[in-house]
């Protein structure tokens, strides 16, 4: 893997809709820009990605812990790509699905529910938003949420950006009703 850059972007909320928090919620993106080794040809056999997959979510889930702080622990989860043109979707479905959870998962503490993802074909300065859930039980309603990222100089045609978010809290002001994270059983990752 050959990583280009490396970015990690924190995001305190203090007050949204005019009303203070109660704590202030801290969203982390860690990103990595990395050369995409398929760029301007098909394979069909993705096991490369796969494997790079598996390391970035090592490399970013550490990146986001730490960015995030030893005295906060994370609630929420999301992981997504953007393709440099010369590339295909279907890389990004690899860097992100087979292997990628599992390290984050063990270093963010767990984490029954599916980690929400997204991913697309892009250029330069384009963003990306980082779909977000409660890592234990995905109806959790309250963290039903996203974070907005862009990389101004990324990802280059023949790139590929790959990123990860985390949180300490839902959105700020939840009042729509439905689970709540006090609620949730924590046994198969829906509830």
């Amino acid at each position: 893997m050959e990583i280009r850059k490396l970015v990690t972007i924190t995001e305190d909320i203090y007050i949204d809709g005019e009303k203070r928090t109660e704590r202030p919620i801290r969203k982390v993106a860690a990103v990595a820009v990395i050369k995409n080794p398929f760029a301007n040809r098909y394979e069909e056999k993705l096991d490369l990605l796969i494997d790079i997959g598996e390391e970035l979510g090592k490399i970013l889930g550490e990146r986001a812990v730490e960015a995030m702080g030893k005295d906060r622990q994370v609630e929420s989860y999301g992981k997504a790509a953007i393709v440099g043109e010369k590339g295909e979707l279907e890389h990004a479905a690899a860097i992100l699905h087979p292997k990628l959870g599992t390290p984050l998962r063990n270093i963010v503490g767990g984490g029954k529910a599916i980690i929400p993802s997204v991913k697309k074909i892009g250029r330069m300065g384009d963003e990306l938003d980082i779909p977000l859930h409660y890592k234990d039980a995905a109806f959790v309603r309250s963290h039903f949420d996203a974070m907005t990222i862009s990389v101004n100089d990324a990802p280059k045609a023949d790139e590929i950006l790959v990123a990860i978010a985390v949180t300490d809290g839902g959105r700020p002001h939840p009042r729509v009703g439905g689970l709540k994270k006090e609620e949730a059983k924590k046994e198969d990752g829906l509830r």
